[in-house]
């Protein structure tokens, strides 16, 4: 078994960013957090400059990569760490291009091995498979079982993702299957006792 690690995903709004900006301090000083995504969908790109200007400095002082979801253009702008794409964004040689060899570029792929395979060939720095559990936080078709993840780890060298509907009670079997990263957003910040509970007993289940 891989040593699994929390990937988190940002609220897919953030209303009031000053306490936004302490909620995550304190979460991401709960416990490891291997990166946190930016994801405001179908927001202006002030929106996310100015979320970036607050979160980007908590990331980089706790060795948090900082990932922008969907527009490599923006995350080059603001020197995101990374960016995450999904099959409809854009070709992955293109990211690569706007945002240079060294950042890291991950890629969803659904419940598609063959999808997976060929981001790694491409260059990808992880794929992210899912959902695996029902979500609130988007619409999803695929639902893909933990055995993906196996066979990824036995056969593959690049890193997995889980993601879509994870919590602190249902990480463990992901964690288990062989997901070097489980991706969490409401499983987070709606968590019943807040966010600090949460990266906490998420840390717990995943550990193994």
């Amino acid at each position: 078994m891989t040593d699994c690690r929390l990937y988190l995903i940002t609220p897919p709004v953030l209303d009031d960013l000053a306490a936004f900006g302490r909620t995550l301090a304190e979460a991401l000083d709960a416990g490891d957090v291997a990166a946190l995504q930016l994801r405001l969908k179908d927001q202006p790109e002030a929106v996310i400059a100015a979320a970036h200007d607050v979160i980007a400095p908590l990331c980089l002082s706790r060795e948090v990569a900082l990932i922008l979801n969907d527009d490599p253009k923006l995350a080059a702008k603001l020197g995101c760490d990374g960016v995450h794409i999904g099959q409809s964004d854009m070709a992955l040689d293109q990211a690569r291009k706007i945002m240079g060899k060294t950042a890291m570029i991950g890629v969803t792929c659904h419940d598609s091995r063959h999808l997976a395979m060929e981001a790694a060939e491409g260059g990808a720095d992880y794929v992210a498979f899912g959902a695996f559990y029902p979500t609130a936080t988007k619409e999803t078709l695929y639902r893909p079982e933990p055995e993906i993840l196996t066979i990824w780890q036995e056969t593959m060298e690049i890193p997995c993702v889980a993601i879509g509907g994870i919590t602190a009670e249902n990480a463990g079997p992901l964690a288990a299957a062989g997901a070097d990263f489980v991706a969490v957003s409401g499983g987070v910040w709606g968590h019943p006792d807040g966010p600090t509970a949460a990266v906490k007993a998420i840390n717990a289940a995943i550990s193994g």
